[in-house]
């Protein structure tokens, strides 16, 4: 590989690593759809403050990664927070309304009450998860789309992408996508679960009852993903020929898969861990730490899919209108200066990591329980 192309990868990497932790940070999503679990004003209180927390970190995460995007795939950039208008602007009110609902649920003059603003909370937690995960989906099985970049000189219509008249919104009613999207809500939910017994004290009906959400969302998820698994690895995909074209290829993520086996062997790595993690919860009443071994192995899980869907030549962003327009890592990146540049900042990325978990690690020195609850000048 040439200089360019070795970019590239590791932007594409980069990009993977960001989707896995922006995936496993949707633990926040999942508590917040478990509002309904608390029996209780204290129980209710310790969810929402253990969530409050992280939310920013959440959001956080999903700027930087549509941030990273931004910047070395700019085509799909344009192309999909572009022209899939409808299904970002979905996701986007789901988090603009989570965020409203932190700052505001307990401020003085709250005149809605703070049930409205945990509807709300539930809201960006059930449609954050799943539209996601559909808006993912499509980087497997495809989007309405086509792409000219003499559209640029258009001077009644420039844009070089243009999607059908539902712009996004047909996304959703595919069943292929809405299985990740199930897949992802579930797995939020059963990460929120673990979180919530690792970093919650002094409630142990509430703990007894994260064990059991744990167990009982995890063997949904485990369900839903041993079929997206399936679906995937079975389905057609397109991947860039020599002459610049684009072909069909049956099972083209089973062929990446096995051609990528140190990806494979992480990929089987990640699915013991969170299986691991969700069994021991449930086996061991006095073992609370699930959600490290659940987050490292969606986050290891999630990096190899997303490494399938861009390395080898493959179409990480397939057309269904055009498949001549599709979209790889070689056909809309930056440029090797603006690669090269990123790269050198990038350098950086370990510093921030460190950052982010020695502030983590104080935050969740010790449980939350209600009496340091009690004690809080600012709740959430």
């Amino acid at each position: 590989m040439n200089e360019l192309e070795i970019l590239q990868h590791y932007w594409w990497f980069l990009i993977s690593v960001l989707g896995a932790a922006l995936v496993f940070m949707l633990f926040v999503q999942g508590g917040q759809s478990m509002l309904c679990c608390a029996r209780n004003e204290t129980e209710r209180q310790l969810i929402v403050n253990c969530l409050g927390r992280k939310w920013e970190i959440t959001f956080t995460t999903l700027v930087v990664f549509g941030g990273a995007f931004f910047a070395s795939f700019p085509l799909f950039y344009s192309t999909s927070f572009g022209g899939a208008y409808w299904l970002w602007m979905l996701i986007l009110v789901s988090f603009v309304v989570q965020a409203v609902s932190y700052e505001y649920r307990r401020k003085r003059g709250n005149v809605y009450g703070t049930g409205f603003y945990d509807s709300l909370l539930m809201f960006n937690g059930l449609f954050g998860c799943v539209l996601l995960g559909v808006a993912v989906a499509m980087m497997f099985f495809g989007a309405e789309f086509t792409i000219d970049k003499g559209n640029i000189l258009d001077g009644a219509n420039p844009v070089i992408s243009r999607w059908s008249a539902t712009r996004g919104l047909e996304a959703i009613a595919s069943w292929r996508n809405l299985l990740l999207g199930a897949t992802v809500f579930f797995l939020a939910r059963t990460l929120a679960a673990l979180y919530f017994v690792n970093s919650i004290s002094g409630e142990e009906a509430l703990t007894r009852r994260m064990r059991r959400a744990a167990t009982y969302n995890g063997l949904v998820f485990t369900a839903l993903f041993v079929v997206f698994a399936v679906v995937l690895l079975s389905s057609s995909g397109l991947r860039l020929q020599a002459d610049g074209t684009f072909a069909a290829e049956p099972y083209l993520y089973l062929h990446n898969m096995l051609s990528m086996w140190g990806a494979g062997v992480v990929f089987v790595l990640g699915v013991v861990a969170v299986l691991y993690g969700i069994a021991r919860t449930t086996a061991d009443s006095h073992w609370h730490k699930g959600i490290w071994y659940c987050g490292a192995g969606t986050i290891a899980v999630v990096t190899t899919l997303l490494l399938m869907a861009g390395w080898g030549d493959t179409a990480y962003y397939p057309s269904l209108l055009d498949p001549q327009c599709s979209l790889t890592i070689t056909n809309s990146s930056s440029s090797e200066f603006t690669l090269r540049v990123m790269s050198y900042v990038s350098a950086f990325i370990p510093f921030v990591v460190g950052y982010i978990a020695y502030v983590w690690r104080k935050m969740n020195a010790k449980p939350l329980t209600p009496e340091e609850l009690a004690g809080e000048p600012h709740q959430y």
